[in-house]
């Protein structure tokens, strides 16, 4: 079972909601702390912030190596775009306590060894390994060794490396995972979403699945509920007319709000398998089609075809016994109206 300070994250309980912030802060403490607020006011179970700055995540490099080619980030050099998307460590202790007092479950991707050993002075509750660092075997390793809960995300990666990413996880003494099918395009398709691969998954490597989604608006995150997700990752900004290195791809509060509420109804309208009817439906059943009498007919006369129909309501006999009841003998006088019943007809065993 996977737990999140004791939420159980799994198919039989409401999808775990997690707002991403990354780069979305802007660069302001205070606009990051605002952002987990209103995180929380839209009514996700936890937000998520990345822990690394840009020395370690790469090199202060010209060289086209360094450079990115194409997508959002077109022209950035990598230095340069680490340095201004970071979340600064001494940031870190202010947002972990700030979450605790609004009463914010708060958690962490570290991008290194260092920024593992910051979060574990913060006693985090569980980590997130990045899609771009699932090869990074080293660092699942270090990580699986604090005993806390992994989830991963599996952008990019094949089978054989979740296989490999899972292993170390638990050589390293980590069971409790959670796998993030993940796109790693910023903004992802939605036309390449590939949402069955949530079935894949779970069928290949038998852990709960999440989305981490990165496509434009809500609709991959709803349909991915049906298909067994059990935790949803999206980025979250307070505006994107606030521009940020992420901004392109998050949602907005007022979009937030709608995810977790369609994601939530949709976990609810998947319901139990079987043929047990609702409780709904039973005000219901007097709009059946029932056998009705059309004619007034005396005791002792004989039923005709024409004295009875298969009409709405549902107080009468079943239209399954129409053509029984055509030449039984009545027992009863009956009047246009009344619904067909077992007593007023004579040797009714027979029907």
């Amino acid at each position: 079972m996977f737990t999140i300070k004791d939420r159980v994250i799994d198919s039989t309980s409401s999808p775990y909601i997690i707002a991403e912030l990354s780069a979305n802060h802007n660069g302001s403490l205070d606009r990051a702390k605002l952002s987990i607020k209103i995180a929380k006011e839209c009514g996700v179970d936890a937000v998520k912030i990345q822990t690394y700055n840009a020395d370690t995540m790469t090199i202060d490099c010209d060289k086209k190596d360094f450079i990115v080619n194409g997508g959002l980030w077109n022209g950035y050099k990598l230095y340069k775009l680490y340095d201004e998307a970071h979340t600064p460590f001494e940031w870190h202790s202010e947002l972990y306590r700030y979450a605790k007092e609004i009463g914010i479950t708060l958690f962490s991707t570290p991008f290194d060894e260092s920024a593992v050993d910051l979060l574990e002075t913060l006693n985090t509750p569980a980590y997130k390994i990045a899609s771009f660092e699932l090869a990074d075997l080293p660092l699942i390793s270090y990580v699986a060794k604090k005993g806390k809960p992994m989830l991963m995300s599996t952008g990019m990666a094949t089978e054989n490396e979740i296989s490999e990413a899972l292993e170390t996880a638990r050589s390293g003494g980590c069971n409790s995972l959670l796998l993030f099918h993940c796109i790693s395009s910023y903004p992802a398709p939605i036309e390449q979403a590939n949402l069955k691969q949530i079935l894949n998954l779970k069928k290949t490597f038998g852990v709960s699945i999440g989305l981490s989604d990165h496509t434009i608006g809500n609709t991959t995150a709803i349909a991915s509920i049906a298909l067994g997700a059990c935790a949803i990752e999206k980025h979250f900004t307070i505006s994107r007319q606030e521009k940020g290195p992420d901004s392109e791809f998050s949602v907005e509060p007022s979009e937030l709000k709608e995810l977790v509420k369609d994601t939530k109804n949709a976990w609810i309208a998947l319901g139990n398998e079987g043929f047990n009817r609702p409780k709904a439906e039973l005000g219901s059943k007097i709009f059946r089609r029932s056998i009705y009498f059309v004619s007034d007919i005396k005791s002792g006369e004989k039923i005709k075809n024409t004295d009875i129909r298969r009409i709405r309501p549902g107080f009468g006999l079943p239209p399954k016994y129409f053509d029984k009841l055509i030449g039984k003998t009545l027992i009863k006088d009956v009047k246009r109206g009344e619904a067909v019943s077992w007593d007023m007809i004579l040797g009714n065993e027979n029907c």
